[in-house]
């Protein structure tokens, strides 16, 4: 059996597929795809921790569907600015837990990544990158070995 790990980058997902679709990421549906058929190495989901009771709700669903949650404080800056970003976070687990697995499946569309996915195909590891396809930079979509659209049963009705 093919060995898998999991990262999404909430933030990321949630946001691309609001401002695209005005509908919510499934994750049931995407836990489903993703792990079809293979082996879960480590499944981690990364989140800005407001502290309020729905999101606390939301974490909680994640956890039961397989995912550890990774949180970071919300920051808001003096300037009016805020700061709650987990790339390198997301990159170091995807290269120590990906060295175990077969496949590295990444849910952001984040071009910061492009890099990562490169350095994981020259290890030989699948790197499957969902995105929402108008908000996916380009430069990682042409770094992963296979780019799955967010869209359709990947999104809540």
């Amino acid at each position: 059996m093919k060995k898998v790990v999991v990262l999404v980058d909430v933030q990321n997902i949630y946001y691309t597929s609001k401002q695209i679709f005005r509908r919510h990421f499934d994750y049931n549906e995407f836990w489903k795809q993703a792990t079809n058929g293979r082996q879960v190495v480590k499944a981690i989901a990364y989140a800005i921790d407001r502290g309020d009771k729905k999101q606390k709700e939301f974490q909680n669903i994640l956890r039961a569907i397989g995912f550890e949650v990774k949180l970071k404080p919300f920051i808001q800056r003096s300037d009016g600015s805020a700061k709650g970003d987990w790339d390198v976070g997301i990159t170091i687990d995807a290269l120590e837990y990906g060295s175990q697995a077969d496949a590295v499946v990444l849910a952001s569309g984040d071009g910061d990544f492009d890099l990562l996915a490169e350095s994981l195909r020259k290890k030989g590891k699948q790197v499957e990158v969902y995105g929402v396809s108008k908000l996916t930079a380009a430069s990682l979509i042409a770094e992963a070995t296979k780019f799955i659209p967010i869209e359709g049963e990947l999104l809540i009705r």
